[in-house]
């Protein structure tokens, strides 16, 4: 599909979804009214941009690249991260809502919101260096840079324990071989966090930029679900990554076990915004 494509769907179905919540448990009644803010914000967003478009992005198994720098705009990416690197200041609440919005819509499009929220940014906020915060969240958060999460391996699923991708030191460097696949975001990422193990068996976090010598991102095709998303394989041959991209404030396995957990959180979110559609579309 093109932009062209896509922009004549969208005026061809302006104003089709009409979504209303009908709020059985008084949810609203709970949530203040920065909670509600961000809900009409990103809901509106979603009725406007994404709804018009989705069914035929899923069709095609297209991934609307122009929209990640819209998701930025609207605050979907690390709302809960502190506004001094880019993020929202928001409580995750607000982080949870946006992710419910998102999945309404699409369970791709949310999908690629918590990868780039929770465990891209998450990680980075979380556990690296003031560096490597000031230099990657401000452009996260504003969708100028796409990031991807590299923990699943082709023989050991996101079983860290059984984790073959390696690196060894060279200096001020270290040298990364392995190979990581299902990770969503991976074509288009600008960067990828990135768990492997060093020489003793000990796991940690690694940023890989875009452009490094040795590292590629190939497409997975013929997905049957999460089709308006892209996933592919991050293949790492001697890839040489400075020092200083290797995240200082976790080792071992608390480091992706923690990443999990906090998208299964926006995940846990997102589950609910799809069984609303699922009502919206039966009744």
């Amino acid at each position: 599909m093109t932009l062209e494509e896509i922009n004549l769907l969208k005026e061809a179905k302006k104003g089709q979804d009409r979504f209303t919540h009908p709020d059985f448990y008084n949810i609203d009644d709970l949530l203040s009214e920065e909670h509600l803010l961000v809900r009409d914000s990103v809901r509106n967003y979603v009725k406007r941009e994404l709804s018009p478009i989705i069914e035929a992005c899923a069709e095609n198994n297209y991934f609307p690249s122009h929209i990640i720098k819209q998701l930025g705009e609207v605050g979907c990416f690390g709302p809960q991260i502190p506004a001094e690197y880019g993020g929202g200041g928001l409580d995750y609440i607000s982080y949870g809502i946006a992710m419910q919005e998102l999945e309404r819509c699409d369970s791709g499009i949310r999908s690629t919101a918590s990868v780039q929220g929770s465990l891209v940014m998450y990680p980075i906020h979380k556990f690296g260096s003031e560096e490597q915060k000031h230099k990657f969240l401000p452009k996260l958060a504003s969708g100028e840079m796409l990031g991807c999460f590299g923990l699943t391996e082709p023989d050991h699923g996101s079983d860290p324990s059984g984790m073959t991708t390696h690196f060894k030191e060279d200096g001020d460097h270290i040298i990364l071989n392995g190979a990581k696949m299902w990770i969503s975001n991976a074509p288009q990422a600008d960067i990828a966090v990135v768990w492997a193990k060093n020489e003793e068996g000990i796991i940690h976090g690694i940023i890989v930029e875009r452009g490094m010598d040795g590292f590629s991102t190939p497409t997975t095709h013929g997905k049957w679900s999460l089709r308006a998303s892209i996933t592919g394989e991050l293949v790492f041959d001697n890839v040489r990554i400075p020092k200083s991209n290797i995240l200082p404030g976790v080792s071992g396995l608390k480091g992706p076990l923690t990443c999990l957990n906090s998208a299964r959180y926006g995940i846990s979110w997102g589950a609910i915004g799809a069984a609303m559609d699922c009502y919206e579309s039966a009744r």
